[in-house]
């Protein structure tokens, strides 16, 4: 469970970040490429056995580690700039509400899934959950120009999910985790490098030291993440089915708190039953796994 309640703290903490680089003029692009080197780095370095290019580029999750490194990369400058335009608490129920995808999919493509009841009202209350912290009085409770940006994240977030997933059933060995790791994270690292390049090199943009700093607290913080989650994985009597959702119920409470207590971000009572509902939706759909 403590590892459990790490992984929740250290995400929020990604989140809080997010608002930072806003705060301190840091552009989230630059902090978040160096964020993604800085972690591959440590992913090889911890990795628990001996490997060379050759052996990753010749693996059989190369192409999974390729898709998903260009997903998180995308998917983080969404999240970033989502924090910074619509709320932490917006953001963050759209990030974490995404679950409903990779769930929906396993339901349409994984014989060992199964359509019950409790899943199609999990599902349901995750919609509305998404649908109500984001309203105010039928209205959206933001720039609806911002729309967009909910919906991708949404949607990508899924989509990068389910591809993990996938990887994780099919292709990697549990002694190929931490290379696995580091090969994504440094073609996240390098899509965002090679995406920021153009504008430092036109002087359009100047990376600052303040983005090397935010991005490699950023990178300790992001690997912590991902090493705490695996524990909460491992940790006897914690089934996946449920250490996902509890950790996607904490992180939409925690980021919501932290929203409002460091950041003055109002809610209103539709906002936060909303926020309610995502609670309740994931909670159903881990009773049902």
């Amino acid at each position: 469970m403590i590892s459990i309640i790490l992984t929740i703290l250290l995400f929020s903490l990604l989140v809080i970040f997010f608002k930072l680089f806003e705060r301190f003029n840091v552009i989230s692009l630059h902090a978040i490429s160096i964020n993604y080197l800085f972690a591959a780095g440590w992913g090889f370095v911890f990795a628990m056995q001996p490997f060379n290019i050759i052996d990753i580029l010749d693996s059989k999750w190369i192409y999974h580690a390729m898709v998903i490194g260009c997903m998180f990369i995308f998917v983080f400058n969404l999240l970033a700039l989502g924090t910074q335009k619509v709320g932490i608490a917006v953001a963050t129920v759209a990030n974490k509400m995404s679950l409903v995808i990779p769930v929906i999919f396993s339901l349409f493509f994984y014989a060992s899934d199964t359509v019950n009841f409790m899943k199609i009202v999990g599902i349901s209350l995750a919609l509305a959950g998404v649908y109500f912290s984001s309203t105010e009085g039928g209205k959206l409770a933001f720039d609806k120009r911002y729309l967009w940006l909910i919906a991708t994240i949404f949607f990508m977030q899924g989509v990068a999910d389910i591809t993990f997933n996938h990887a994780q059933e099919t292709t990697v060995q549990p002694e190929e985790m931490e290379t696995f790791f580091g090969a994504l994270f440094l073609v996240a690292g390098l899509a965002g490098s090679i995406a920021a390049l153009p504008k430092i090199i036109s002087k359009q943009e100047k990376l600052k030291p303040s983005a090397l700093l935010f991005g490699i607290m950023f990178g300790i913080t992001n690997y912590l993440t991902l090493q705490f989650m695996f524990e909460a994985l491992s940790t006897p009597g914690l089934e996946p089915s449920l250490v996902y959702p509890l950790v996607s119920m904490g992180v939409v409470l925690t980021s919501a708190i932290a929203g409002l207590v460091f950041f003055k971000e109002k809610l209103s009572l539709s906002n936060w039953f909303g926020i309610g509902l995502a609670v309740v939706a994931i909670a159903t759909l881990a009773y049902a796994a």
